[in-house]
């Protein structure tokens, strides 16, 4: 099997297993944060888990960036730069900022993000840096990717924002979990997941590619479940929960 074939058939896997991620989690919810429940093996810390397997999104695409041949491409480094914004936030920041670090989280979930950030990054630091075109500064200009970039920021506003409020009512509210307010969560239960749906949808267009575009639909297919089930959640545990809110995309679900 060549290069070129062994990358077909992971980046085909990756829709395969995508499709068989959200049927699975729409009817099972996830085993970590305020769904964690036993039976599923040994477990290690939650900060400890979350930077062990967000890691692996910034250690692979910049290992593909670092032995290609394009590390001195402008759009190159304008790609990896987007993706390290998200996933260097993601891995060395967020973990400390969340409240709840010393929680547990099963270390088969962990292996299974680690899994999943590996191939991710492989397929799209593979294709950018390698496979795919060069793309010259012109593509700076080019709509695609003024439009998947302005996606791509106003996705991760919406995400950070959103996170901020959630860890500002943790900081005020005590230990129990409250209903959050402002922002996008006037409109739906998860703005948070929204704006990551917002930012790698962003991402595909920007980059034009189909790595890109398995990335979005994944991301989807693992967050729009855990929303429904967080919504699910939220009603369930507050009797006065707006009644208004749609679950992870405003006014439609």
């Amino acid at each position: 099997m060549n290069e070129i074939t062994f990358y077909e058939i992971a980046l085909a896997g990756i829709f395969a297993v995508a499709g068989v991620t959200a049927l699975i989690l729409l009817f099972m919810t996830a085993p970590y944060g305020r769904h964690l429940r036993r039976g599923w093996g040994p477990t290690i810390s939650s900060t400890a888990g979350w930077i062990l397997m967000e890691s692996f999104a910034v250690g692979t695409i910049a290992v593909f960036f670092f032995v290609s041949d394009r590390y001195c491409d402008l759009m190159a480094i304008v790609f990896l730069v987007m993706w390290q914004l998200h996933y260097v936030n993601r891995t060395f920041i967020y973990p400390f900022r969340r409240r709840g670090g010393n929680k547990q989280m099963p270390i088969a979930v962990v292996g299974m993000a680690i899994l999943f950030n590996t191939w991710n990054g492989y397929l799209n630091g593979h294709w950018l840096f390698s496979l795919g075109p060069a793309r010259g500064i012109e593509w700076m200009t080019d709509p695609r990717f003024i439009i998947g970039g302005a996606l791509f920021l106003t996705g991760m506003a919406i995400n950070h924002h959103s996170d901020n409020i959630l860890l500002d009512l943790r900081l005020h509210d005590g230990k129990g979990y409250t209903v959050p307010k402002g922002g996008l969560f006037r409109f739906v239960s998860m703005p948070n997941y929204f704006g990551e749906l917002v930012e790698w949808a962003g991402w595909a267009v920007a980059t034009w590619s189909i790595p890109g575009l398995a990335f979005a639909v994944f991301t989807a297919a693992n967050l729009v479940p855990r929303a429904l089930s967080n919504h699910k959640w939220y009603r369930e545990k507050f009797e006065d929960y707006p009644g208004n809110r749609k679950a992870i995309i405003p006014f439609i679900l």
